[in-house]
């Protein structure tokens, strides 16, 4: 099991405001009790043992770094092409979407795909108060986590 202080994406996270309680608490948002996993206690251990092996992977801390880094560049006016009303607007960009793809797919498969895309339609928890091109990667982190938590819960491994 992965611990909190050697997973150097969580402090990242945390310096920009994001915290373990704030992707645990979106997850359970969308929390579904199976069998294995009956209790939003027994989700949030699970959920975050899922988060931190995600977190200390570094290509999913590359696309999320990258994605912040995008929205800073966006916010200045940075990125070439792309006006402030675009960045915003409806219909606008698909990219914070294939980097929550990216990452969904990546940790999960096509499971954590399928369960971006409810979290990416819900926005629970800290997914509304971020921006638009850094919500996705991290519904998509807390989507992943949370697939490979039900398809832990399914295989019997869940001990908690």
């Amino acid at each position: 099991m992965v611990n909190n202080t050697s997973v150097p994406m969580l402090d990242w996270l945390e310096q920009r405001g994001i915290t373990m309680r704030d992707l645990v608490d979106a997850a359970l948002e969308m929390y579904v009790p199976h069998p294995g996993i009956e209790t939003p206690q027994k989700a949030a251990k699970v959920l975050e043992e899922e988060i931190l092996v995600a977190l200390g992977d570094p290509n999913v801390a590359t696309l999320i770094t990258a994605a912040f880094h995008a929205q800073d560049d966006a916010e200045k006016g940075l990125i070439p092409g792309l006006s402030m009303e675009y960045f915003l607007g409806r219909p606008g960009l698909v990219a914070d979407e294939l980097f929550g793809i990216a990452i969904s797919t990546y940790i999960a498969g096509a499971k954590g795909m399928f369960e971006y895309v409810r979290f990416d339609q819900a926005k629970p928890g800290i997914l509304k108060r971020l921006g638009p091109l850094t919500n996705d990667p991290i519904g998509a982190l807390i989507a992943g986590a949370s697939s490979n938590m039900y398809t832990r819960a399914v295989k019997g491994e869940v001990d908690v």
